[in-house]
């Protein structure tokens, strides 16, 4: 055995592999989650007259599930229906949620079009320097979370999650939104997407018959979620070694001159 079995594979594709330990996103003492109802862990039941009643049930969200498997504490700052402006405008700073963590995931993106109607926008909407001045879009508000969360730790490694496909019309905004995220995260430094747009599974009707109870996951969802997050993230730190080696240090005053 050598080291080129935990080293990136020649033309390795994110998701090619999926480990059950979830490799190197356990390097991680303490991860922030920013969701809508699929970081919450929301199960639809119905009522007495058969109308869907939406539950958040954080302990099978996938947030959670990464905590079992790889020892991380995760904080969820999720609920079922968030979005960016939300979260950006009353959610986290009604309840606290503007708290410190070694790196952070955002997952966001489907109320706000899908659901809400609030405009996309585009990252011209992002003024990284004086955030204030942001759009009241989408991509405003995501900016807007971005610079917060590196106000609080500049050094936080921030991983921003795209909507997977669905098989239906509203993909072509889908690929949109996963566009503009792309340059959204190369606006900031140590800041990774996660393109579930272009390397996770389909989340169709055909999927949904395994892994949905209704339009949203059932556990074995919401845990093959986890595993595909955790992976990417795996993924990507065995694509940018050097840029993870400092994490022990994030949030303390230690150095090495040798990385950034």
């Amino acid at each position: 055995m050598d080291n080129k079995w935990f080293e990136l594979g020649a033309n390795e594709q994110p998701l090619d592999i999926i480990k059950e330990t979830c490799g190197f996103a356990g390097i991680f003492k303490q991860i922030g989650v920013i969701g809508d109802s699929l970081a919450s862990g929301e199960f639809e039941s119905h009522d007495e007259n058969g109308s869907i009643v939406y539950t958040d049930m954080y302990e099978y969200s996938w947030p959670a599930v990464l905590e079992r498997i790889t020892g991380t504490k995760y904080n969820n700052y999720s609920r079922g229906g968030m979005t960016a402006r939300e979260y950006m405008q009353s959610w986290a700073d009604a309840n606290g949620f503007w708290q410190w963590n070694q790196a952070y995931i955002i997952a966001l993106g489907n109320n706000d079009s899908f659901v809400c109607g609030h405009p996309l926008g585009s990252v011209k909407d992002v003024n990284s320097e004086c955030p204030q001045d942001n759009a009241d879009t989408f991509f405003g508000n995501m900016g807007k979370i971005v610079c917060k969360l590196k106000t609080i730790e500049p050094n936080a490694r921030i991983f921003v999650v795209t909507p997977q496909l669905r098989g239906e019309a509203c993909d072509k905004d889908i690929r949109y939104i996963a566009s503009e995220l792309a340059k959204l995260c190369d606006m900031f430094d140590f800041t990774y997407l996660l393109d579930m747009t272009a390397h996770a599974p389909v989340y169709d009707a055909e999927m949904r018959k395994s892994f949905g109870l209704g339009f949203h996951p059932n556990p074995m969802g919401y845990y093959a979620y986890a595993l595909m997050v955790a992976n990417y993230i795996d993924y990507v730190i065995r694509s940018n070694p050097r840029e993870f080696a400092t994490i022990p240090f994030v949030g303390t005053s230690l150095k090495n001159k040798d990385y950034k």
